[in-house]
């Protein structure tokens, strides 16, 4: 159910989507052999930012998409080295360990990279077998139709200190997979999402197995669309424990890796459960290193759950940008909720629920605008403590609640069907469900959403909170009746009753008669138009009116001698005749006929909706008299004679 949108208004501006973004010619970011790291306050905002200082080997230039993550005081990150932005890397520095990168303008390692997402993932008890996971999004070289844009997941051991006498100061461990999100058509063929936006890592009880929430966007101009995929940890490790990509040569196909496999197996971790005698990747032999050189992409791709997205947006006039995942404790169960951010700057509120054992069942419980100027919402953190939604776009940062059940009505039916398991019915108001509640009252339903069941001795207030209201329109133009159900899941009827001994029939789709998600437009308006008009929605068998309008109709004859009344024609009076009738008297009879007292209440309302001019606003400077721009005679006044 989706109730109206609020508009927090931002308290706080940020000067980028990731990094506070100095200008060099004021100083820079320092770095020390020491983790610090300060920033001098500038007098202008720009889109770039250096780091450079004692014992680094570069000046980084950190576009407004880098990413970087710190481990036992190493800083770890994914920047653009050079000046112009064509030497990609993923860097290690800043602690006691040697600085590290990738192959440099090495093309099978990255290419044209877009860093998104860094998450330290423990694989085992033993902690040399930490690994750094990276989520990028790359132009591909192994695509049919190359280049294409690729989502990738790579990956580095922690305690990687580069090879011997190849690849020194570089990755040795460095693997890289694609990440796959398409949908399967009936044809066999797979719609893909390859433009990797965002990803959330939803940690469990088992640190070792998150899951892994991404959101993708399509890449081409022909389909526009996104979703969201979800990856398992354990599918992950089985595509970086599979056959590496292999290339004989530029006319030949990609093939799994058929030859020797060299010990250890490439991207194994030193000092781990496989490598317990080796205490340095410096230790490993040579065809080893020269074989990670040359084979860093992985064969087999990484698939969603259930191989298809779980949410999936087609057709829409938005794309989704970013995502955070709460779990939540309901009186059925856990569930996930999803909140996502699109580029138009609204946060939606999904849940999805097992529609049977095949096919899931998407639920839209909320879309909320976030901003007052609509802008492209960049990235969101869950504070669980303050349960509040963090939201931050190029422009400013706000938050908002996770839950707000007040907002889904104040009847019992309409809090079931919200199926919000933040929200549960405490007998007088939809309210935060606790599990600890010790109230026996509380209703709660969220996979099935049934009122009938969960709302007896409640369901009698549904319909009592029906808005009604009175609206007016002439004969000729067009009336929109508005209704709004709370829900998008509900099914909208138009009742219509002409006079309250009539019978109420249904409105049917024609001519005269449109129906929009918002309400009804009735066109060309008719006399026979008037009467009561009541907006129901059902949803799960339940059945409840969400509005009534009683609509008055008014002549077009009776508007247009209202609004302009035929001159009085004075005729002297005949002889004999009494005293003339007052004028006023004539206009009180035209005004006391009852269609002119409708059209008198319709302007009476219209007036009072119209926001008033500033000119007539109180306290307003009056405009200047206007004065007469004629110059003044010169009269001469002669002397009289004498």
């Amino acid at each position: 159910m989706v109730p109206s949108a609020r508009r927090p208004r931002p308290h706080a501006r940020i000067t980028s989507s990731t990094w506070s973004l100095r200008d060099s010619s004021q100083g820079r970011a320092s770095v020390r052999t020491t983790p610090s790291w300060t920033q001098p306050q500038p007098s202008s905002v720009i889109d770039i930012c250096f780091i450079c200082g004692v014992e680094i080997l570069y000046c980084w230039q950190l576009f407004p998409t880098p990413l970087s993550v710190t481990s036992d005081e190493e800083l770890y990150a994914g920047v653009y080295i050079d000046f112009m932005g064509t030497d990609a890397a993923i860097f290690r520095t800043l602690g006691k360990q040697t600085a590290m990168r990738t192959d440099q303008y090495n093309s099978r390692w990255l290419n044209e990279p877009s860093f998104i997402h860094a998450e330290l993932v423990p694989d085992s008890a033993e902690r040399n077998d930490d690994k750094l996971y990276f989520f990028f999004r790359e132009r591909s070289a192994e695509a049919p139709q190359s280049p294409a844009v690729y989502a990738r997941i790579g990956r580095i051991c922690l305690n990687d200190d580069g090879g011997h006498c190849c690849l020194v100061n570089k990755w040795s461990t460095f693997l890289k997979a694609r990440l796959v999100c398409s949908v399967p058509g009936e044809d066999g063929i797979e719609t893909h999402f390859d433009e990797l936006q965002d990803v959330f890592v939803q940690q469990t009880q088992d640190v070792r197995n998150p899951v892994i929430y991404a959101v993708f966007t399509s890449s081409g101009s022909v389909f526009r669309g996104s979703a969201v995929c979800v990856y398992s940890m354990a599918d992950i490790r089985m595509v970086f424990n599979g056959p590496f990509a292999h290339k004989e040569g530029p006319n030949y196909q990609w093939m799994p890796f058929s030859g020797k496999m060299p010990y250890p197996r490439p991207g194994t971790c030193p000092g781990g459960t496989f490598t317990p005698s080796m205490k340095s990747t410096k230790d490993y032999p040579d065809e080893v290193i020269n074989f990670m050189r040359s084979h860093p992409l992985m064969y087999q791709a990484v698939y969603p759950l259930q191989r298809r997205p779980l949410v999936v947006r087609t057709g829409a006039p938005y794309r989704l940008t970013t995502v955070a995942v709460d779990q939540v404790d309901a009186a059925d169960g856990r569930y996930e909720v999803l909140f996502l951010g699109t580029d138009r700057g609204t946060v939606q509120k999904v849940i999805v629920l097992p529609k049977d054992d095949q096919e899931m069942e998407e639920l839209m419980l909320e879309e909320v605008e976030v901003f007052k100027d609509p802008a492209p919402v960049k990235t969101m953190t869950i504070s669980s403590k303050r349960q509040q939604l963090y939201v931050a776009s190029a422009v400013g940062v706000t938050h908002l609640s996770l839950h707000r059940c007040q907002a889904y009505g104040a009847a019992c039916a309409d809090c079931c069907l919200a199926r919000d398991p933040y929200c549960a019915w405490d007998g007088q108001a939809c309210s935060r469900y606790t599990a600890s509640s010790k109230r026996r009252s509380r209703r709660q339903d969220v996979r099935h959403g049934n009122p009938i069941r969960q709302c007896r001795g409640f369901n009698s207030n549904a319909n009592k909170n029906a808005v009604e209201s009175v609206q007016y329109g002439v004969a000729g133009s067009a009336a929109f009746l508005e209704c709004q159900p709370r829900s998008p899941q509900a099914t909208v009827k138009w009742l219509f009753q002409r006079d309250p001994s009539d019978r109420r029939r249904e409105i049917r789709a024609e001519d005269r008669f449109l129906r929009t998600e918002q309400g009804l437009l009735l066109r060309a308006l008719q006399l026979g138009d008037r009467g009561l008009y009541s907006c129901t929605a059902t949803e799960n068998n339940f059945k409840h009116v969400v509005t009534r309008v009683q609509l008055h109709v008014l002549g077009r004859d009776a508007v247009h001698a209202a609004l302009f009344p035929p001159p009085a024609v004075s005729a002297p009076p005949p002889a004999g005749a009494g005293l003339p009738t007052p004028p006023y008297q004539e206009l009180a009879q035209l005004l006391a006929q009852p269609e002119v007292g409708l059209i008198h209440q319709y302007c009476q309302g219209y007036w009072r909706h119209v926001p008033p001019s500033p000119r007539d606003a109180p306290g307003a400077p009056r405009p200047p008299e206007p004065q007469d721009q004629k110059k003044p005679r010169n009269r001469r006044h002669h002397p009289p004679d004498t």
